[in-house]
């Protein structure tokens, strides 16, 4: 069990679920709780957070991902698509895929090979077993209240003191209950699968996504032409998957990139100028102005003061 205080650390930390990216996208102080428990075939996820923000993210290979809202609170959505109480979301392998929370949210997940999930199911129900890249399902009621039961049940062991299961057979046993029970809840189907159209949306979403990592960030009037589609149509697609327009996602990720920067840059020999520009920023008193308002502290006191810290860390480099 984590505490994060940085969205760095807890994308840093969500690494190895296929997280990309992570973009706080409203002010305040940052401040994210994350439980992972790691058995023999599964991986449990729960996360509390406060702030709203935007994951980019890519399903590992041979991974599929399931996720739900853990209580009555809006839970995260995934490219436009927001789940209920009662209903979940399975992402397949490869799959690249924006998910976004408005503020206050608690999700829990699980990670586990596609394979193998689709290996156990068969010998279930003796009926081949496919899960379609994106889709939205709404489990039988008892189906996911075990479900819930069970991972709940694993998260409150990683908060206890010990912070491991009892036992080997202990943690077996809770894992192939869970197993058996997501079979169940995937068993009648989805409600909701991913269509052509939607598919299509998420990919040029993703590759807008790539464009913003280049440097200099190419223009917002290059990105359309760029992506083959008229601008119109990319301020849907962005209205749609990341709940804003095209110019406002460039403009936080821009910031974003030049907070990076500035954390890592020598003031001695760096300005906020400088890297303000690098990530087109023109206007320095609105980029100082936006950058306060967004991180609680100016650029230059980032510069200083997380550059200085780096100097007091053994083997720090300066």
């Amino acid at each position: 069990m984590s505490v994060f205080s940085e969205p760095d650390e807890f994308q840093a930390a969500l690494r190895e679920e296929g997280v990309l990216n992570l973009l706080v996208t409203g002010p305040g102080k940052f401040r994210t709780r994350l439980t992972q428990v790691t058995l023999h075939h599964l991986r449990l996820l729960a996360g509390e957070e406060r702030l709203s923000r935007i994951v980019f993210a890519a399903v590992p290979v041979d991974t599929l991902f399931v996720s739900w809202p853990v209580d009555d609170r809006p839970g995260p959505i995934w490219d436009g698509v927001g789940l209920r109480v009662g209903e979940m979301i399975t992402l397949g392998p490869g799959q690249r895929i924006h998910s976004r929370t408005d503020g206050l949210c608690h999700w829990a997940a699980i990670r586990l090979s596609a394979e193998e999930l689709a290996q156990y199911a068969r010998a279930l129900t003796g009926a081949a077993f496919v899960v379609p890249p994106v889709a939205r399902w709404q489990p039988p009621r008892g189906a996911l209240r075990q479900l819930r039961y069970f991972h709940q049940a694993a998260v409150r062991t990683a908060k206890a003191p010990s912070g491991v299961l009892a036992d080997k057979e202990t943690a077996h046993g809770l894992e192939q209950q869970m197993i058996h029970v997501l079979v169940q809840s995937l068993s009648k189907g989805p409600i909701d699968a991913e269509t052509e159209a939607t598919c299509r949306r998420r990919g040029t979403v993703a590759r807008f996504e790539d464009l913003l990592e280049a440097e200099p960030i190419p223009r917002i009037t290059e990105i359309g032409p760029s992506l083959g589609i008229s601008p119109r149509m990319l301020r849907d697609f962005c209205k749609k998957n990341l709940g804003m327009g095209p110019s406002r996602y460039r403009r936080l990720r821009g910031m974003q990139r030049a907070r990076r920067a500035l954390r890592h840059e020598n003031p001695e020999v760096a300005s906020v100028s400088a890297v303000a520009r690098r990530y087109g920023f023109r206007d320095l008193v609105r980029f100082a102005t936006n950058y306060r308002a967004l991180y609680g502290e100016s650029p230059s006191a980032t510069l200083r003061r997380l550059f200085g810290k780096a100097d007091l860390i053994p083997g720090g480099r300066a």
